[in-house]
């Protein structure tokens, strides 16, 4: 792995499941015991109800695009070679909501609505982040 540039997560005792099982590259979320909300990012208690009390459970790693946007502006130096680049709210089946971005393809391939799934960078030897491909629309 080159150096890698762009700014990494923070990574923390609530969070630490989430980037263990990207590593191993497993999606999940945390699942809320108390009213089954799930939910991404993760944190340390449910973004529906409040509590503490979360599961972690396994994403099929598919979804659409529900918005993106393409950046033609560098803000941070770490993308200068990626300029342009795309950021896309990815709606994932199981309802969640994740901002990422879409790799594999050109920019102008990308569509509200279009299907993804999620695929995996490794980006130091501590954390691997979650990106998303285009898909077939019946895979």
């Amino acid at each position: 792995m080159a150096d890698y540039t762009k700014p990494l997560p923070v990574i923390e005792k609530w969070n630490a499941p989430y980037w263990q099982a990207a590593k191993r590259h497993e999606f999940v979320a945390q699942q809320c015991r108390a009213c089954g909300y799930v939910h991404l990012p993760p944190g340390p208690a449910c973004t529906n109800c409040l509590s503490a009390d979360q599961d972690w459970i396994r994403l099929s790693g598919k979804g659409t695009i529900y918005s993106f946007g393409v950046y033609h502006q560098l803000w941070h130096p770490g993308f200068k070679e990626e300029i342009p680049y795309n950021v896309a709210l990815i709606e994932l089946a199981e309802g969640p909501q994740i901002i990422s971005q879409v790799v594999g393809c050109k920019n102008e391939a990308l569509f509200c609505g279009a299907p993804v799934e999620v695929t995996f960078e490794a980006v130091t030897s501590e954390v691997t982040l979650p990106k998303f491909r285009l898909r077939e629309k019946s895979s």
